[in-house]
């Protein structure tokens, strides 16, 4: 295989999803080229420092993203529409799309998220549905790969744990509703494997799913692993839209109403060694000791 046949473009590869597909890639002998906004920026220097090649590239700027995939096998995509906005979030998501077809990217995986349904309400699983469809109208040799919820939501402080998923979360889904959870790092590892057999992955969509437990199960997980219960920090619903945006709890209460039966056994056939949320905590805790 030649150094281009090893080479994958990774979007948003300081943030956590894009960060972790290209901390796995390198681990596993891929050559990143890791795209960023911020190249000089600390997260983008200590990916260089594990080998990524860091290019500055705005997902705005389409010319830019055919530069930096100039050459490259794969293209992981992902966009972040909290931050940049839906609209915007759709428009960067096609530019990424168009931009590998016109350099004939030979595997783009893109990084959904939700249930692949239409119609929920939810902004933020709608707007990677519109690109979804964008990305197979240009007929590129694709894969999806669609979390639900990261484990990362019971500890990452900018994610607000203790207000959101420890106090608002169970309140809008119910504390004993199933919940689909998969870490950041299985998830790159899964982004590895597929990039590593495209006859197996190319034309797929993986719903991933590394473990079903509802909120109440993980609130138990958590003391019996850490000896106490996560904090939780009570805030109204409206005070919490009004800081993050209604995207959150509109997605809680639609989960609750749809009830959706999440299955642990495709994400365990490509990546047996999937963490349970148990395990995670416990991996949490030994790495915060």
């Amino acid at each position: 295989m030649s150094t281009n046949d090893r080479t994958v473009a990774v979007t948003g590869a300081t943030g956590r999803q894009g960060g972790a597909v290209a901390r796995r890639l390198l681990s596993q002998g891929w050559r990143v080229r890791a795209l960023t906004r911020k190249p000089g920026a600390g997260p983008a220097q200590r990916l260089a420092a594990l080998g990524a090649e860091v290019v500055g590239a705005d997902m705005a700027d389409r010319a830019a993203l055919v530069s930096a995939f100039a050459g490259a096998y794969g293209v992981y995509s992902v966009q972040n529409g909290m931050i940049s906005g839906f609209e915007e979030e759709v428009r960067q998501g096609r530019n990424v799309g168009d931009a590998a077809k016109e350099v004939g990217v030979r595997h783009l995986v893109y990084g959904s998220a939700g249930v692949g349904q239409p119609g929920t309400g939810i902004a933020s699983w709608e707007s990677k549905l519109r690109v979804e469809a964008h990305l197979k109208a240009l007929d590129l040799p694709l894969t999806v790969l669609r979390p639900t919820a990261f484990m990362e939501l019971m500890t990452d402080k900018t994610f607000y744990p203790a207000v959101s998923t420890w106090r608002l979360m169970p309140r809008l889904t119910g504390a004993d509703l199933p919940i689909a959870w998969i870490c950041l790092d299985d998830l790159g590892a899964i982004a590895a494997e597929v990039f590593a057999d495209p006859g197996r992955f190319v034309g797929t969509e993986l719903q991933l799913t590394a473990d079903v437990r509802s909120n109440a199960e993980c609130r138990r997980l958590w003391r019996d692993v850490f000896g106490r219960p996560p904090r939780r920090f009570p805030m109204p619903v409206w005070v919490f839209d009004r800081i993050v945006g209604r995207d959150l709890t509109t997605m809680w209460r639609w989960l609750r109403a749809a009830n959706v039966q999440f299955d642990t056994t495709l994400t365990r056939t490509v990546l047996p060694s999937a963490l349970t949320v148990e395990a995670w905590l416990t991996h949490q805790r030994r790495a915060s000791a």
